[in-house]
């Protein structure tokens, strides 16, 4: 059976369990019959209208409105399920709409990502935990023990919040110095003297903004210079620290030996002694302004696109051969050059850019052909944001993205 064959309206409604399903901006789409039942509400009431209209604040449900508010936020922010421990929220009372009656609710939202690594949709699973709560409270003659557990476990409910909140600004913390980090790896400062010369840098959705994606730009005397994408295999401060590690290799090594495909060669020689450095990916150009001439090699990586003003362009795919530490022996890479006229538009990046789940990476090239097509006039900056805005990737995507983007 394909996904095509499911109905999932069928099976959401079979679901024992209250479920809201929200779009990005959190309108209803649709409430289950289970939900439907606990509320006591008709579904042409909830679909097609925004959460604060769907369920109007009460002055005693302020407290829970903002809990439940925040955690769609955080879900929209992080990308990441989030709970919500049992708060109060009254509901009209059936066929009497202006008097409420008492409701304790608890509840997890999880995000449904787009192909574009955002969040499409929100699923909210609701639970009526009103009389747990009434005996935890004393509202309902129960047994003491009863009694006594439900009021701990409301108390680590409240304790299990409080934590999460911590562990939420602890993890802010984190990215702040992970990024600080990333960006004093990152430096190139020969790229402060290239005014046509864009780069772009988004880790992972979800990582600690670190991850094993890199550029870099050197210059080379007299007047010549060179620009490298790179991509180590995994996330996380792991594959950062072994993309620093290559990077500074290769920046040394062009400037030591005259080729980009010597320069490749040296970097795998010397990828072979770092652990986690083997089927890294990397394209690397060397650009000629008086020879107006693009030389290049390429290490597993997606070719370099060369874009003419009047919207074709060229893929760089002549000199590719596997990624480092492929082969079991030293064999010399393959080099390749090609001439342009000042106008075109060199274009670097990385797989994260082009490539979505259960596609073909030409489809992801054609995408990136047209979209170059474009928007081929732009300054370097725009051309940079407009691109992956038109890609979808502007908010970040599910694979860490680095884009170099020169105005020759």
């Amino acid at each position: 059976m394909t996904a095509a064959e499911i109905d999932f309206e069928a099976l959401f409604d079979a679901a024992p369990n209250p479920y809201l399903v929200l779009d990005a901006d959190l309108v209803v789409r649709y409430a289950n019959r289970a939900y439907l039942q606990v509320t006591g509400r008709p579904r042409e009431e909830l679909v097609g209208r925004h959460l604060s209209e769907a369920f109007p604040v009460t002055p005693a449900a302020r407290d829970a409105a903002r809990a439940f508010g925040a955690s769609l936020r955080r879900v929209l922010a992080s990308r990441e399920p989030d709970l919500v421990t049992p708060r109060r929220f009254d509901i009209p009372v059936a066929d009497r709409p202006s008097e409420f009656e008492e409701r304790w609710w608890a509840g997890m939202s999880s995000p449904v990502l787009g192909p574009d690594g955002s969040v499409k949709w929100i699923i909210a699973r609701t639970e009526d935990v009103t009389e747990f709560m009434r005996s935890g409270m004393g509202e309902f003659t129960q047994p003491l023990q009863t009694a006594g557990i439900a009021a701990q476990v409301y108390a680590r409910s409240r304790d299990l919040e409080q934590l999460n909140e911590q562990l939420r600004q602890a993890q802010a913390r984190d990215r702040e110095i992970a990024l600080a980090l990333q960006e004093v790896m990152l430096r190139s400062p020969d790229l402060a003297g290239h005014r046509d010369i864009a780069v772009r840098y988004l880790p992972a959705s979800g990582s600690l903004n670190v991850c094993g994606d890199w550029f870099d730009v050197v210059d080379l005397p007299p007047d010549r210079f060179s620009i490298a994408v790179g991509d180590v295999v995994g996330h996380g401060l792991q594959a950062a620290a072994v993309m620093g590690m290559l990077r500074s290799a290769l920046s040394a090594a062009i400037r030591a030996v005259p080729s980009p495909a010597q320069a490749l060669e040296v970097l795998g020689l010397y990828a072979r002694a770092v652990e986690g450095a083997l089927a890294t990916t990397v394209a690397k150009v060397l650009i000629d302004p008086r020879s107006r001439l693009i030389i290049y090699s390429n290490a597993g990586h997606p070719p370099p696109v060369l874009l003419h003003p009047n919207g074709s362009s060229e893929l760089l795919d002549q000199a590719t051969d596997p990624p480092l530490g492929a082969r079991p022996d030293h064999v010399p890479r393959p080099q390749a050059g090609l001439s342009y006229t000042p106008g075109d538009t060199l274009v670097l990046y990385t797989d994260g850019l082009i490539e979505r789940r259960d596609e073909d990476i030409d489809a992801g090239l054609t995408r990136l052909t047209d979209a170059l097509a474009q928007h081929s006039t732009l300054p370097v900056e725009d051309l940079a944001d407009g691109l992956l805005t038109h890609l979808g990737v502007a908010g970040g995507s599910r694979d860490d993205i680095a884009l170099v983007i020169v105005r020759l």
